[in-house]
């Protein structure tokens, strides 16, 4: 098997949070899904670190739970059942990197997914909450039956983001079919 040098999209968003989290920084998971991010930055947060992670569904909720349970992290992370757009309800403290994979539930119900008027709303919010030097990564899925919509909203969104305040980057495959995803990140100066 041939190990690629070039990660996928999730797997970039992996090495640029690790760039920027450190031991005792607060963070958010805005889409928790199976659990995997929010494991991934309890782990870079340490004993000290705090993660919010937020989904809207229970059966993500519960994986989640259970994924943080067996790493004996739980104790790292709020787990909150409500829409990424709420977020602002639940922090009322600077955050060091947010983390968004937009979409559906991998192997649940494609009718629920995230949407662009929720998205951009959360990731408005999420810029607020960035300290200078914070990252967010948004990793957006488009292909097969959703996310198309979305995708063009929220990129729209993105292109009118003040050059002065943030910087963004997209980062896309050009030569893969299937709509493979697209890396956004986004840098508070």
């Amino acid at each position: 098997m041939i190990m690629h040098k070039i990660k996928n999209s999730l797997g970039q968003s992996h090495q640029y949070i690790e760039k920027f989290v450190k031991e005792g920084d607060t963070v958010i998971d805005a889409t928790c899904g199976n659990g995997s991010d929010t494991l991934f930055l309890a782990g870079l947060v340490g004993k000290t670190g705090k993660v919010f992670s937020f989904d809207i569904q229970e059966k993500a909720i519960e994986k989640t739970t259970k994924k943080l349970s067996n790493a004996n992290l739980i104790d790292r992370v709020v787990i909150i059942k409500d829409g990424h757009e709420n977020m602002d309800i639940y922090i009322n403290k600077d955050v060091k990197a947010v983390m968004f994979n937009l979409g559906y539930l991998p192997r649940g119900d494609h009718n629920i997914s995230t949407k662009s008027h929720t998205t951009i709303c959360a990731v408005r919010k999420a810029m607020n909450f960035l300290v200078t030097g914070g990252i967010i990564t948004i990793v957006i899925y488009c292909g097969g039956d959703s996310g198309f919509e979305e995708k063009e909203k929220v990129l729209d969104f993105l292109k009118d983001i003040d050059q002065k305040h943030f910087i963004v980057m997209k980062t896309d495959f050009i030569n893969q079919s299937n709509w493979p995803p697209i890396l956004i990140c986004i840098e508070k100066l």
